[in-house]
């Protein structure tokens, strides 16, 4: 007989969807756990790139004769005309005729164009397919009004167009002609899949009609993580803000680029896999400074500083973190990086005095480093914490990424009450973590619970009050393999292969019925990830427990 044969509950979490992590054991839903989380988030996807929560924030994409799509004409312009049934790119007729005529007019009052407007601010990429109607190139006009717009060429061959812009109120989308831009008088075009994301990049196309549409890691989808690429796992971590409000777009206004810094953002692919890494090049002499944001970490406390680089193998740069502390002047922490050729995510806890004021985050060129230029991406700073966590991408404003939480309730049938094993397989994102996976009726006396201590390298487990097994022999951010069992007679821990520990004095439990990544009452959240978890109502034996935990 296997082991699987014995099983009551098996989560090999590679099965989820929005609010669900499906078991393998039982497979009629009845061991699925209850996932959530209240926010987005990001993780290593099976291809190794960085995943997003993404959206198209324009309403009715590809339905310009919706009313939210404004057909303007303005000064001597005339009104823009759409009509639809056009050949569209992917061989359907969704396509549609934009006709916009500015009558000879050239002032930035004369328009004829059609436009969305929206209420969100902050980093945006507008994009939409264009072709021309008249068999000849044409020149128009698309953005952001009149700050944010670029010119494009419509040609006899389907082309998507992106503007990238910056917005600090509002985002009126327009495509069109105008006449201070250097625009065909008389505009004849196809236009088809309009979309408006966050970021500095267009995403694949998503289709919306009344709503913004949204894909990827959006709120209560559970995370599959593969950081490992050879074990993805469940991966769950605490609430963490990322308070650099702009991660990935570096400009002048939210950042300090110093003297002999060339900046070129969307120069290479990142680790999101689209071209919009930044590229830093270096003086040739000197010290070449660039001042990656301004932001205010907790003072007298833990913080950390994470980004991703990339340059050339063996060559080396600088980072550091500055500021001013009331009352103790000046502060530096350093750190000094090899670059290999790949990317690479530097993560930099540091600790603050009290009174800090605001921290500058460095990176440099300084004499006796060999790097003249590296790629960037996703800076991030987490205040009041001592690891880094999953990428939190900001566009304009820090953002908040918000705990995970899973469980399962009303499952007494699948728990052994008065004998059973819990095992796991799982990693914690520090050594010292003090979390928690029970078993138990939400109360401390009916309980069976693998902890990972606060106290770094122990791991512990607990029948109830009075069983108590643990060990102080393995590293909590090592992939363990934790088993633990338990009957009348006694409770018995194995970790990796080994028997670690027994103790005799175990209660009688009863009334049994969750399952909870935390502590009983949901306190002491699990945060890490969980490769795979067994549940059986037999205690298994130790040749089981040891085959099973090797």
């Amino acid at each position: 007989m296997s082991l699987l044969d014995l099983a009551s509950l098996v989560l090999a979490p590679t099965a989820t969807k929005e609010g669900k992590v499906y078991s393998a054991i039982p497979d009629t839903g009845e061991g699925d756990m209850t996932f959530s989380r209240g926010s987005s988030a990001t993780r290593i996807n099976s291809e190794g790139l960085i995943e997003k929560e993404r959206a198209n924030f324009v309403l009715h994409s590809n339905d310009f004769s919706q009313s939210n799509w404004v057909k303007l004409g303005a000064g001597s312009g005339s009104a823009a005309i759409v009509t639809s049934g056009f050949s569209d790119p992917d061989g359907g007729s969704n396509a549609w005729r934009l006709q916009c005529d500015l009558n000879g007019g050239t002032t930035s009052n004369d328009q004829s164009l059609i436009y969305q407007g929206g209420s969100l601010t902050g980093v945006f990429a507008f994009s939409y397919y264009v072709k021309s109607n008249t068999g000849s190139s044409q020149d128009f006009a698309f953005g952001n009004g009149l700050a944010n717009y670029e010119n494009g060429t419509a040609t006899t061959e389907w082309q998507r167009f992106t503007a990238f812009f910056n917005c600090p109120s509002n985002n009126n989308t327009f495509i069109g002609a105008r006449g201070s831009l250097a625009t065909d008088d008389t505009l004849d075009i196809l236009i088809y899949a309009a979309q408006l994301e966050q970021g500095l990049v267009a995403q694949p196309y998503i289709e919306t009609t009344t709503t913004a549409v949204y894909e990827g890691i959006t709120d209560d989808v559970p995370r599959v993580d593969y950081t490992d690429s050879s074990c993805p796992a469940l991966l769950l971590e605490p609430q963490r803000t990322n308070i650099l409000p702009q991660s990935e777009y570096v400009n002048s206004t939210d950042w300090d680029i110093g003297a002999g810094v060339t900046i070129t953002n969307n120069y290479a692919e990142s680790p999101e896999g689209v071209q919009n890494a930044t590229r830093a090049q270096f003086g040739a002499t000197g010290v070449n400074r660039v001042f990656f944001d301004r932001a205010a970490a907790t003072s007298d406390a833990d913080n950390v500083w994470s980004f991703y680089i990339k340059g050339t193998d063996g060559e080396t740069i600088d980072c550091y973190i500055d500021g001013n502390a009331t009352g103790t002047g000046y502060y530096y922490f350093g750190k000094y990086i090899t670059l290999d050729g790949t990317w690479q995510r530097i993560e930099f806890p540091f600790t603050l005095p009290a009174n800090a004021g605001t921290q500058n985050y460095v990176v440099r060129r300084q004499v006796g480093n060999t790097a003249t230029e590296a790629l960037f991406y996703g800076f991030q700073v987490e205040a009041s914490a001592s690891y880094a966590t999953s990428y939190i991408p900001t566009y304009s404003v820090s953002s908040t990424r918000v705990a995970d939480s899973c469980s399962k309730t009303g499952i007494s049938e699948l728990i052994g009450q008065s004998e059973g094993t819990l095992f796991l397989e799982a990693s914690t994102l520090e050594n010292g973590a003090d979390c928690r996976i029970t078993i138990s009726d939400n109360t401390i006396n009916n309980r069976v619970s693998i902890e990972w201590d606060a106290n770094a390298d122990t791991i512990k487990g607990f029948i109830g009050v009075g069983g108590n097994v643990e060990t102080t022999s393995y590293n909590q951010t090592n992939q363990n393999k934790i088993a633990l069992t338990y009957d009348a007679t006694d409770a018995r821990m194995y970790i990796n292969g080994v028997k670690v520990d027994t103790d005799t004095s175990v209660p009688t439990l009863s009334g049994m019925n969750r399952i909870d990544f935390s502590n009983y009452g949901a306190a002491l959240p699990f945060v890490g990830n969980v490769y795979q978890m067994y549940v059986s109502k037999e205690k298994l034996t130790d040749d089981q427990c040891i085959a099973l935990t090797k």
